[in-house]
């Protein structure tokens, strides 16, 4: 799945209580920019650019990946407490 500005928009609140954890180099400073951001996608991936050197492509890919894994965490998460409850 493409990490599209919609999914982003969308998720951007999990999204944004993750990152930190996913790019060490990213400041709750940064995070409020983002906040205020018409575009956060843009301005998201532009940050990436900036503290990891990444190009666009690979800044949304690292973004589109670390989602994924996120919520096939979170899928496995929820089924496990469902069959832990049964």
């Amino acid at each position: 799945m493409n990490m599209t500005r919609a999914i982003f928009d969308e998720n951007w609140k999990e999204i944004r209580a993750q990152a930190t954890g996913w790019w060490s180099l990213m400041a709750e400073y940064d995070l409020l920019k983002v906040d205020k951001a018409e575009v956060k996608f843009d301005k998201f991936v532009t940050m990436l650019q900036v503290k990891y050197g990444y190009t666009r492509e690979k800044a949304r890919e690292e973004i589109a990946r670390h989602w994924r894994e996120y919520e096939a965490k979170a899928k496995y998460d929820t089924m496990a407490k469902e069959a832990g409850d049964s």
